[in-house]
């Protein structure tokens, strides 16, 4: 009986394919270009605030030479003393810390309710209500100044830190209502219509459910009323005219003249009066980001 073979070839090997190495290259070079624009970005706005914190804590004869160095030259806190010993800074900081806090509470109390409006009730015209609220923050202060000016005069409450601060909750208020609004938005109906059902009234909703849920959109509000109104000098410098009654940004003008510019403690003061501000902002800049980003992808 004959056995036929059956004659097993082996398939030839495969051999790798080139892979182009151009593609990663490329990629890698537009990352590199990206984080060395990012670097230099950093320098550019880091570098006066660099500037500040060096010609604050060096000799003044460091500072005032050409060029000028780079790099600490000693370490010494004349700048700092001499400035709270010359100048009433305390009470500029507590002036405009009053400022500042009245600013806050009426913006947030407003704001609440305004959001509320704007994101849960409907009525007929509430887009272009919607729309005028958000393009009064297009109007430049310049514009406006003179008749609110006016205004207070008549009301007899220039010279005032409490009127101030309402001056600039006037500008706060619609920016909070659309911050907040973008974050009511993120609480699902069915979690406030399951309010409804145990019980709560609308006001009842919004300080149990919304509020809560809302934290980061209220702390990015605080932050926005805090930071427009401490840094102000426009307003402030029209409202007050009483020395006694300076903020910070009308005191740090005062160092500024035509005979003379205290370089040196103006220097120390801009360190002073951005301390606040940085650590408020660096405490709850994660509830600042997420407030500012809430309801961007809904």
């Amino acid at each position: 009986m004959a056995v036929s073979t059956v004659a097993i070839t082996s398939a030839p090997a495969r051999t790798p394919p080139v892979r182009n190495p151009w593609p990663r290259r490329k990629r890698k070079a537009k990352e590199a270009f990206r984080y060395a624009v990012i670097v230099v970005l950093c320098l550019v706005v880091l570098f006066p605030v660099y500037w500040m914190v060096l010609s604050t804590f060096q000799p003044e004869k460091y500072t005032l030479t050409y060029p000028p160095p780079f790099w600490l030259h000693g370490f010494n806190t004349n700048a700092i003393s001499s400035l709270f010993n010359q100048q009433p800074v305390a009470s500029w900081l507590f002036h405009s810390f009053i400022v500042s806090a009245v600013t806050v509470v009426v913006t947030v109390v407003l704001a609440i309710p305004g959001a509320y409006l704007l994101s849960r009730l409907r009525f007929r015209g509430s887009g272009a209500f919607a729309f005028l609220l958000l393009f009064t923050q297009l109007m430049p202060g310049a514009m406006i100044i003179v008749p609110e000016l006016e205004w207070f005069r008549t009301l007899h409450w220039t010279n005032n830190l409490f009127a101030l601060g309402l001056v600039y909750a006037a500008f706060n208020v619609p920016l909070g209502c659309w911050i907040l609004k973008s974050s009511f938005d993120t609480v699902p109906n069915e979690v406030v219509d399951a309010g409804y059902v145990d019980g709560c009234t609308q006001l009842g909703s919004i300080r149990r459910i919304l509020l809560p849920l809302s934290r980061s959109g209220l702390v990015a509000v605080v932050i926005v009323a805090f930071f427009g109104s401490w840094n102000d000098y426009l307003f402030a410098s029209a409202f007050l005219t009483n020395r006694s009654l300076y903020t910070a940004g009308l005191g740090i003008a005062t160092f500024i003249s035509q005979q003379n510019v205290q370089l040196y403690q103006l220097m120390a003061a801009g360190v002073v009066f951005s301390l606040l501000p940085v650590l408020l902002y660096v405490s709850v800049q994660r509830h600042v980001a997420r407030g500012l980003t809430a309801g961007a992808l809904k």
